[in-house]
């Protein structure tokens, strides 16, 4: 017994590493060090988004006469296929009506999965996450013929639909981890009250959960506002988005690094404002469930 406690204390003794100064100042230095090195590329985008051409195009430097003449230019001007007006009025309609889709559809689904599940719920959830296994490359043509069928080539409204489908398994997947941490005697208190169904994930769940909401509703609005290669494919005039307005902005007459570092700018700054504003939710969701 005795052997016991003085073991016990000598490891209550023994700093571990986060109670080591020495250890923490560097894992700190290092993570500094790690997250300038990731970054420096945005850092330098928006750099150069300030610089005439010719000083994009020189040699490094940090130090120049910094002008808005290029976000001037990507913003008057009408290049490529619409103007960046059009395209980020075309991004904000898409992303915003598909993530509500997202929401409304994946809250039932997660809470059926997590707090009533049903017989062979886990292949349920597994043939969600199956659905992303498939190379986008490899469905394009299918795609393609059923939107030219339907006739909603180059509409905002085949967008909407695929960025639905798209971020649905996500958003399933994570509200049911953040679902399956709601105390149950909350939810059988809530019926010995009478409350119905409805009432329970309105004034139970969702206020508990309303971190994880919001981690995964931002998640969909990044994944939706990034994605390239349906939009390039099927909307290549009328239903352009961000992305695609930004590659709009390349040349054939030379490397205008300057105009599409503004143009990127432009096009990334909406997310990170977002990211932002909704980083405090987005941590704290995104830590439901790590320690029980």
């Amino acid at each position: 017994m005795e052997r016991a406690v003085t073991r016990f204390r000598r490891q209550q003794a023994e700093p571990i590493l986060g109670q080591n100064k020495a250890v923490a100042h560097l894992l700190g230095l290092l993570t500094w060090l790690i997250g300038l090195v990731f970054f420096f590329p945005l850092f330098w985008m928006v750099l150069n988004g300030f610089k005439e051409e010719i000083d994009a195009n020189a040699s490094p430097k940090l130090f120049f006469d910094p002008t808005l003449g290029r976000f001037s230019e990507v913003t008057e001007e009408t290049q490529g296929l619409l103007s960046f007006t059009e395209a980020f009025s075309n991004s904000v309609w898409i992303v915003s009506i598909s993530t509500v889709l997202v929401m409304i559809l994946a809250i039932p689904a997660a809470y059926a999965l997590a707090i009533r599940p049903m017989k062979r719920w886990r292949d349920i959830l597994f043939f969600f996450i199956s659905t992303k296994f498939l190379p986008i490359v490899g469905a394009i043509m299918p795609l393609w013929i059923i939107a030219r069928d339907l006739d909603l080539l180059n509409t905002r409204t085949v967008l909407v639909i695929l960025y639905t489908a798209m971020n649905l398994p996500l958003a399933v997947w994570m509200l049911r981890s953040f679902f399956a941490e709601v105390p149950r005697e909350l939810i059988e208190a809530a019926q010995m009250d009478g409350c119905s169904l409805t009432g329970q994930i309105r004034q139970v769940i969702l206020p508990i959960v309303a971190p994880g909401l919001a981690a995964t509703a931002l998640l969909c609005v990044i994944f939706a506002w990034n994605e390239f290669f349906l939009a390039v494919q099927l909307n290549p005039v009328d239903g352009s988005t961000m992305p695609v307005w930004v590659a709009s902005q390349e040349s054939g007459r030379g490397n205008f690094l300057a105009k599409l570092s503004a143009a990127s700018v432009l096009a990334t700054l909406p997310v990170v404002i977002a990211g932002w504003v909704a980083q405090k939710r987005m941590i704290r969701g995104l830590a439901m469930g790590a320690i029980k």
